[in-house]
Order: structure tokens, then C-alpha cells, then sequence
């Protein structure tokens, strides 16, 4: 039985289609994105959404779609879906589907009468370039296909409105047209395998509606260009591939390598297989030997922190060594870069946030549980060496080292850490002074650098290290420890945080923890009782004053929400390894228990991935980016932890 298939009674049912969305990237960053049925719910989604690196660092949307017209006997019967203002769909072309199929490459099929036709899609991996192959399983009589494209050529936070300098120019191409609506895009180059006719017929399709940009109080309409239509002839049992790329293909080969892209896609046919292929959708490379990984879909670049959390998972976690090394190498150069002092080179934003060094040098602690200690020092040794010196003589701009051995963070005006959404400018949790997860991850820190010092027979360094841990033990009780049995979430001078909120969770979790087992044990018991759910901990418990559990509504609204009691997967990650270090196998049910609360979420949403965050209430509903690194990151290494302790310990 298929593990992404859908029957006519879910696709047709609008309801049920529209939820569910479907993403296909390429290594630049570039993507294809809309529902099910095909239906743009976004201003983000596309058929071909690119790059224009000589415009923006905005991806920009090309092609918004391709409406296709089965023609017999004279009557024609559209396929496409658009939704118009006044809850207006047309032309309803998703009564036609029968099955949509996602295992493999995202397949529909079509029964229109006795026409039987089957559409598949696929994203070519290192080129800007959709493919889509469409195959006449049936037909009883002489059978017309048209291929009406809707071009927006703009950014995807902007809009485009009927306009008249809109360049309608087009030129003929093999087997296909280019035009570019505006100076300063590139050409897009529309394509088939087979001969076809262009019929020149421009016109603007007013009022397209998407409302995913209604509920989140954005502007939602806009008039998409249509600047006429190809018209081909198709035989049963006959293949045609569409191309639609910023460069032009010799469309003789269209089909071997439609079929050679198909040939290098890893199955999504079970939870695992998933978020493999959820992975290296992350996965961006530019200037060559730039390797990266993009923080989430549609609309996150590539930011230092999630990089370096979502990394062992999305890498050492399903045996790609090689690319954790790619994208550390790349991260190295840049914040060395920063240590320097000199202007980053590389397209790592958020460089510069205190945490960002800590966890760092957590991404290298668990390449070295990977491959061995030895393996570790001698590659990242000195990397790892220069940034605890880094820390220590106080060169971070955002961090203090206090006589406590404590690092102080100065967060009262500035977001400096990842719950770091803003109002006016000012951040809607500001946490300052000791932050509990910064001083745990210092604390782990301090006695990694030691235990790599003494893989490297340095023992005045080892014990440097570890007289500095535990000063920074002592001290992280005392300021972080209540009467009641959880911790602070920052300490500020006489200013503590007695709200219950899961940064906590990391001093149980990290393999080099200042709590006692006691301790962490009672953590741990806290944050299940009241921040755990099937998607994730919660940001703040329900107990805890400003609880806001749903992140929805217009930009202020969600921004007050954003930290304030959603759940997040990624955070869930660590609270599993925190119970199997405590509660070890007698745990292991439970968390596969978990575990089944994000595989529903493999057909729903963005299929196949992991949406960033969820509603901290039932029903737990998805929100924000469709896609994100650092929870599809944390959910392999939690499903490797689970492996390791079924099978080993």
C-alpha cells in the first residue's frame, strides 16, 4: 500500500485537498511549491520559484502555474484551479482527479471521459528547472492537449497587478517560447518534447485569491499574466514533457532525462524515507564550494544557529558524513571570519548571536560520537580550541565570562536568543542576564573541549577546562535551581524568570549536564507535565502568565504568540534524549508513542516534512514555514537515539 496516496474523495473535497501541500527544491534554493490539486494558496507558491541573485536575496516567482486543457471532439475540459475573490473556484479542475500518488515523484491522475491522463513533476536537482510529463494512459478518440502558462515574474513578498509595461514579447525556442515580463529578470524558457503550436493570446486573470495570505492578514490578491497558449496532438500511451527552466534545453532530451531524474529519487514510502528526502531539500550550495543548509521553507535563508542544531541530524543521522563536513567547513570560514573581526564572507546570517559559538561546538561534539574522538580533534581541534579562547578572553561582543565562570547575555533591548520574535522593534520575551540553555551548553562545552584535550594528550589544557566546569556547576545551580525542582529560565541580578518554559530541557539533555540525576530527573518530570505534547514542547507552560498557545492572525498578533506556548518539534528532540539518559529502555515505548505524533504530520501540511511549529492546544494545527530544518533535524536524531538504544544498550 502506497504511503502518500490519496483517493478522489480527498482531492476533491476542497476542504481536504487545499491543506495539503506539496514542495520540490534543487540545491540553489530554488523550488517548486503549491497544493495538491495545484491550487496556489500562497504568494509563495510557484511552479517555478528562482533566485535572482542580480535583483535580491528573494526568491521570485516565474511561473505561478500551467492550467492544461484536454480537448476531444471540439469540447474542452480544464484541468486547472484558481481561487477568486467571493470563495470562486475555476475551472474546477480538480473534479477530474482520481488518485494522486506521492511515493515516488508527485503523480495525478486525471479521468475526463474516457481520457485517462497522468501528470508527474519533478524538480531537477542542480538546475532551475521544473519538469512535468504528461502521459495519455487512455483515450478512445483523437485527443488535444493545451498548456496555458500564468506568469507573475515578481518577488514572493510582492504582488503583481495588471500593469502595461509588462513586456508581452516573446521568441521562438526549440519546441517552445522565452520571454521575460521585465528588465533586469532572467528569460524564462518554456519547453516540450514533442512539436506544438504557440498560440500568441495575451490577457491578465484578475483577482486571484490566496488564502493562506488572508489568514495571516497579508494583502492576498493579484492578476497573473497569461501570455497565450501551446497545443499539441497526443496519442495514447504517448509521453510530452514540459520544461520550464532560466535556460534553454536541447528538447530532444527531455524525456531520458525526465526518466533519469525520476531514476535518482529516493522513495518517500515510509516516516524514515520521508525525512531523508526532507533533508536534502535543506541541502544549498552557492558560489561553487559554498555548502549550506536553508533554516526552512518558503521563506527562510540559511541562519547560523539552525544550521548548526538541524546539522547532525539532517546529516550524520542518515550516514552523510560528507556533507556535514561541507557545511561546517563553509561555516568555519565564516565565523572565523567574525572572530577575526573582518566582514563575513558567506551567506550565514545571525553570525553574531551568543549561542551560536555553544551550539557549534554541540554540532562537532556529535561528529565525534559519529566517527571517533581521534577523527574529531584532528579535523576540527584547532577550530574548536580558537573558539573557547574566543569566549574565554571575552572577544565575543555578546557574551561575558563572569568571575562565576558563567557566560552573561544582554538581552534587554535585543533578541539574543532563538525565541527572538519582536514588537516594535523590542523583543516580546526578553531574556537577559544567565540564560539557562547558553550556560548549559557553556557547561557541556568546557568538558568536551577538556575530554578533546585529552584525546590530544594535553592534560594542563584537560584540566584547565575542567577546573573551569566545575566552578560554572556550582554556579549554575545556585542561580538556576528552585525550591521547586525546575530552573529559571534566566537569572538577571534579582530578576528571575520563574516561568515554565523548555529551555530547561537542554541541562538534561547534553551528554555533559551540571544537574544531578536527581535534578535532571525533575526536569524532566516538569517539562511532561507541563509543556509536553504530541508535536513538541510547548514554549511556555499553560501554568505560566502570557501563556498564548495559538500562533495565528495578522503579524503582531502571531509575533506575540510565536514564543508563548506553540509547540516545537525541534525542542521534543531533546526532551527524548533526556528520557532515554534518564529512564533508558524502559522509555522506549513512550517515545515511539511520540514519535507517531509528528509521522501524521507526513500526510498532512507540507506532505513529507515538518512544518516549524504547532498550536500548543488541541488540535495542534501547523503554522509557519511549511518546512523546517531544525525539526526534521531533531526528529532523525531522535529516531537514531531510539536505534541505538533498542538494539545496543
Amino acid at each position: 500500500m502506497s504511503y502518500l496516496r490519496f483517493e478522489r474523495s480527498v482531492m476533491t473535497n476542497l476542504e481536504e485537498s487545499l491543506s495539503r501541500e506539496l514542495l520540490r527544491t534543487n540545491r540553489s534554493g530554488a523550488y517548486a511549491c503549491s497544493t495538491i490539486v495545484d491550487c496556489n494558496t500562497r504568494k509563495y507558491h510557484g511552479l517555478l520559484v528562482v533566485p535572482v541573485p542580480e535583483m535580491d536575496t528573494d526568491n521570485h516567482v516565474l511561473l505561478s502555474s500551467l492550467d492544461v486543457t484536454v480537448v476531444q471532439h471540439g469540447a474542452e475540459f480544464n484541468l486547472g484551479l484558481h481561487k477568486y475573490a467571493g470563495n470562486n473556484y475555476s475551472p474546477n479542475g480538480h473534479k477530474y482527479i482520481r488518485e494522486f500518488n506521492c511515493d515516488s515523484v508527485p503523480t495525478t491522475i486525471y479521468r475526463v471521459g474516457g481520457v485517462i491522463l497522468k501528470k508527474e513533476v519533478v524538480f531537477q536537482h542542480y538546475e532551475d528547472r521544473v519538469l512535468v510529463r504528461y502521459t495519455l494512459l487512455d483515450a478512445h478518440s483523437v485527443t488535444t492537449l493545451r498548456f496555458k502558462p500564468f506568469m507573475a515574474f515578481r518577488s514572493v513578498r510582492q504582488f503583481t497587478h495588471e500593469n502595461s509595461t509588462a513586456n508581452r514579447d516573446f521568441q521562438v525556442v526549440d519546441n517552445g517560447i522565452k520571454t521575460q515580463m521585465y528588465n533586469g529578470y532572467p528569460y524564462l524558457y518554456m519547453q516540450f518534447s514533442k512539436e506544438n503550436e504557440f498560440i500568441f493570446h495575451p490577457d491578465w486573470y484578475r483577482g486571484i485569491e490566496y488564502i493562506k495570505e488572508q489568514e495571516r492578514g497579508y494583502d492576498s490578491h493579484e492578476d497573473l499574466y497569461v501570455p497565450g497558449y501551446f497545443e499539441m496532438d497526443i496519442k495514447k500511451g504517448e509521453s510530452i514533457v514540459f520544461s520550464a527552466s532560466t535556460s534553454e534545453i536541447k528538447t530532444n532530451g527531455l524525456a531520458s532525462l525526465f526518466q533519469k531524474e525520476v531514476d535518482n529519487r529516493a522513495p518517500r514510502d515510509n516516516f524514515f524515507h520521508c525525512l531523508v528526502n526532507a533533508a536534502h531539500q535543506f541541502h544549498n550550495k552557492k558560489n561553487g564550494s559554498e555548502y549550506y543548509l536553508l533554516s526552512g521553507y518558503p521563506w527562510f535563508k540559511s541562519r547560523a544557529r539552525d544550521t548548526f542544531v538541524s546539522l547532525p541530524g539532517l546529516t550524520l543521522c542518515i550516514d552523510e558524513q560528507e556533507y556535514f563536513e561541507k557545511v561546517m567547513h563553509t561555516a568555519e570560514k565564516g565565523y572565523r571570519e567574525f572572530m577575526a573581526g573582518k566582514p563575513v564572507t558567506i551567506d550565514l546570517s545571525e553570525i553574531d548571536q551568543p549561542d551560536v559559538p555553544l551550539w557549534a561546538i554541540w554540532a562537532m561534539q556529535q561528529y565525534a560520537k559519529t566517527v571517533g574522538e581521534e577523527k574529531c580533534v584532528k579535523k576540527y581541534g584547532k577550530f574548536l580550541t580558537d573558539i573557547m579562547h574566543f569566549i574565554l578572553n571575552g572577544k565575543h561582543p555578546y557574551l561575558r565570562l563572569d568571575d562565576n565562570n558563567m557566560l552573561y547575555v544582554d538581552g534587554k533591548g535585543k533578541v539574543m536568543t532563538w525565541m527572538n520574535s519582536t514588537v516594535n522593534g523590542r523583543p516580546v520575551t526578553p531574556r537577559s542576564g544567565y540564560i539557562v540553555e547558553v550556560n548549559s551548553l557553556w557547561y557541556n562545552a568546557l568538558l568536551f573541549s577538556a575530554r578533546m584535550a585529552a584525546v590530544n594528550n594535553d592534560t594542563e589544557v584537560q584540566e584547565k577546562f575542567e577546573k573551569r566546569a566545575d566552578a560554572c556547576k556550582q554556579s549554575f545551580l545556585n542561580t538556576f535551581l528552585n525550591d521547586y525542582g525546575y530552573l529559571f529560565d534566566y537569572v538577571d541580578g534579582n530578576m528571575m524568570d520563574w516561568s515554565v518554559r523548555p529551555n530547561m530541557i537542554f541541562a538534561a539533555a547534553l551528554d555533559y549536564s551540571p544537574l544531578s540525576q536527581k535534578q535532571r530527573k525533575s526536569v524532566l518530570d516538569f517539562c511532561t507535565r507541563e509543556l509536553l505534547t504530541p508535536k513538541g514542547l510547548r514554549t511556555l507552560s499553560p501554568k505560566s502568565g502570557g501563556y498564548n498557545p495559538i500562533c495565528a492572525g495578522p503579524q503582531m498578533q502571531r509575533d506575540l504568540a510565536y514564543h508563548q506556548g506553540t509547540a516545537w518539534p525541534w525542542l521534543g528532540g531533546f526532551y527524548m534524549e533526556a528520557c532515554l539518559k534518564i529512564y533508558r529502555r524502559t522509555r522506549l515505548s513512550f517515545i515511539e508513542r511520540q514519535m507517531v505524533g509528528y509521522e501524521d504530520e507526513m500526510q498532512t501540511n507540507c506532505l513529507a516534512t515538518l512544518p516549524e511549529m504547532f498550536d500548543g492546544n488541541p488540535p495542534f494545527k501547523a503554522r509557519g514555514a511549511i518546512s523546517f530544518a531544525m525539526n526534521v533535524g531533531e526528529t532523525l536524531r531522535t529516531l537514531n537515539l531510539l536505534e541505538k538504544y533498542t538494539y545496543i544498550i
